[in-house]
């Protein structure tokens, strides 16, 4: 959610904020803007795209040294110029701010501004954050004492960079629960949301911790914490060679980030197989240098996720408690905050996120902890996200950048790390023997081959799109472990074609949602060749029975057979356990080429943001 690229450098720096923003835009954003620092504050701001924003800072020859610009995601006021950032600050307005992030207190602060004579050109929270700044400033004289003050009253989740017209040699940026970095180079200083905005000009990072506020010229920068006192205590942070490259986030030949994601699958679960692939066993440390320790006083599961995470931990539940016999159990971050669970102190609380900075997973993971939890556990695909640094334990998902909106690649990736976490608890347990042992280890290194043979069905998913495109509803059926799949499958089905699609698990189709189907309804089903298939035969006939017209992902080796009304895709291969992996491409697919029929923006789907970095 919403994006912040920040600079101060030798040469004008307007063309790599306006590139930062276009890197960020997979964030999800509904307006842009920029200022920059050339004798006076400079700005330029609108509810397009960044190309609009681009020509806009174009035809009025907006150029600076220092500078500032943001994508906006809205939450407090609705999308217009007047709420887009950067915005500001004080009557004068010589200071400028851009923020992601939600401001808690905001109304409380907005009071005592208008009592003091502020005046509020927005419905924003952001803009209290300036007018705070600008009354500290008129006591403390120095921006970066201004900064810490007025940090220091603010309750919520935020990421500011500030610049102010009297001093346009230097940036102020400060962080709490919102990602926050600085990028460093022989040619200047620079902030950004994201590593991947600032590939342009460095791979050397500094990533900002909990109370962090820096101060940024074009040849130095520094870093203070005010957790402990207003004015903070000087602190050093590691600096980093990011691994990210700028042709990872480029798309190369495919039309859509999301297509490219899909078919980066094989390499994405390869990678993070790499330590698998050349092991003669599983090994708890995969999962951390005391993970052995830690999994062995483990009597119990509890994973904690948001959206298409959410559905991944809920296929682990069914090969956790299958392979290892732990107890699991699953529950969306957002809601488990909010009630008082009975925590065992021997449960491992596993927290997975995509970015690693999802905000309700975040606060759920520290909720857990607050109610006993004592080991956790991340399962992330960002090494330097907060999700890596807030658990004992942790596994990086190998999957590279995700620039689409709707998760492909990181889903199965996520899925990949969790059946490993199953099979190392079955292991230490004694649940399976050294020749099942193999038999996984063998099922994961063929996974990559079986992934680039299930996305050989393309050309059969596009016909069946063409079906899809002009239908308003649809239902996807699944049983026991395949169900969170066809959760999964409906999810991006209404993410990217804004078709209204909803899952259930197929047994309870009789149980009310039958009542739906007509012969306008199309209904997909996840048919694997597995323990459960006649009993989904039968539902399959429930719905024929009624006019619905089914699409079925099946086996190779599947009993269903085509006929009218029932059109079938059959997988090259059964897969067993790995099942729930495999019959994930077809629905991701099924999405794609949907939307591609119905003209909609496939990376950056309305009202929608990558990255929920807010409650």
């Amino acid at each position: 959610m919403c994006g912040i690229v920040g600079a101060v450098a030798k040469d004008n720096i307007v063309p790599v904020l306006l590139e930062g923003l276009l890197r960020l835009e997979y964030r999800g954003y509904d307006s842009a803007g920029i200022v920059v620092a050339n004798g006076k504050l400079h700005r330029v701001r609108t509810t397009e795209r960044v190309a609009e924003l681009a020509k806009l800072v174009s035809i009025e020859k907006t150029e600076g040294l220092t500078g500032i610009a943001h994508t906006r995601w809205a939450t407090h006021g609705v999308p217009c110029e007047r709420n887009a950032h950067p915005h500001f600050a004080g009557n004068d307005k010589k200071i400028a701010v851009v923020h992601n992030g939600i401001i808690e207190n905001h109304e409380v602060i907005r009071r005592r501004l208008q009592e003091a004579g502020f005046e509020f050109l927005s419905d924003t929270d952001t803009e209290v954050i300036g007018h705070l700044i600008s009354l500290h400033l008129e006591i403390t004289r120095d921006l970066r004492e201004a900064v810490c003050l007025a940090a220091a009253e603010l309750q919520g989740a935020y990421a500011i960079v500030v610049i102010e017209e009297e001093r346009p040699d230097r940036i102020i940026a400060a962080r709490n629960g919102a990602p926050l970095l600085l990028g460093l180079s022989k040619n200047g200083n620079y902030a950004a949301s994201d590593a991947s905005a600032l590939l342009q000009v460095t791979r050397r990072m500094v990533y900002l911790e909990e109370g962090d506020v820096a101060e940024l010229t074009s040849s130095n920068y520094h870093v203070i914490n005010i957790t402990k006192n207003k004015l903070g205590e000087k602190v050093r942070r590691v600096e980093l060679e990011t691994d990210l490259t700028r042709e990872a986030v480029e798309l190369g030949p495919y039309a859509h980030f999301m297509q490219k994601e899909i078919f980066e699958q094989p390499v994405a679960i390869a990678n993070t197989l790499e330590m698998v692939f050349n092991a003669h066993s599983l090994s708890p440390r995969l999962f951390g240098s005391e993970a052995e320790s830690v999994f062995q006083k483990t009597s119990g599961i509890l994973i904690l996720a948001c959206g298409t995470s959410y559905h991944a931990g809920l296929v682990a539940m069914h090969w956790l408690e299958a392979i290892s016999g732990l107890p699991c159990s699953v529950e969306i971050a957002s809601e488990y905050r909010y009630r008082e669970p009975i925590a065992n102190p021997d449960t491992l609380v596993v927290g997975i996120s995509q970015s690693g900075e999802t905000a309700d997973t975040l606060a759920a993971l520290k909720y857990a902890k607050s109610r006993g939890h004592r080991y956790s556990l991340a399962i992330c695909n960002v090494p330097e996200s907060a999700l890596m640094r807030q658990t004992d334990l942790r596994f990086l998902t190998r999957a590279g950048p995700e620039i689409g909106v709707a998760s492909t690649k990181a889903f199965t990736t996520q899925l990949v790390a969790l059946m490993l976490l199953a099979a190392v608890f079955a292991k230490l347990r004694k649940k399976i023997s050294e020749k099942l042992e193999q038999k996984l280890i063998d099922g994961l290194r063929h996974l990559p081959i079986a992934m680039q043979l299930a996305l050989q069905i393309e050309p059969q998913i596009i016909e069946w799109a063409k079906n899809f495109s002009h239908k308003r509803h649809a239902l996807f059926l699944g049983r026991g472990v395949h169900y969170p799949i066809a959760m999964e499958g409906a999810l991006k089905l209404k993410e990217i074609s804004y078709i209204h699609a909803e899952a259930y698990a197929a047994g309870e189709l009789k149980h009310g949602p039958l009542a739906l189907v007509d012969k306008e309804m199309p209904v997909v089903a996840i048919a694997p060749n597995d323990s459960l298939q006649e009993k989904l035969k039968s539902n399959l006939q429930e719905v024929r029975a009624r006019g619905g017209e089914l699409y079925v992902i099946a086996d190779a080796d599947s009993s269903i057979q085509e006929s009218e009304g029932v059109h079938i895709i059959r997988l090259a291969e059964h897969a067993g356990m790995f099942s729930p992996i495999l019959h994930t491409i077809p629905l991701q697919l099924l999405a794609y080429h949907v939307a591609l029929q119905k003209g909609t923006d496939v990376d950056k789907p309305r009202n929608l943001a990558k990255a929920v970095t807010v409650e």
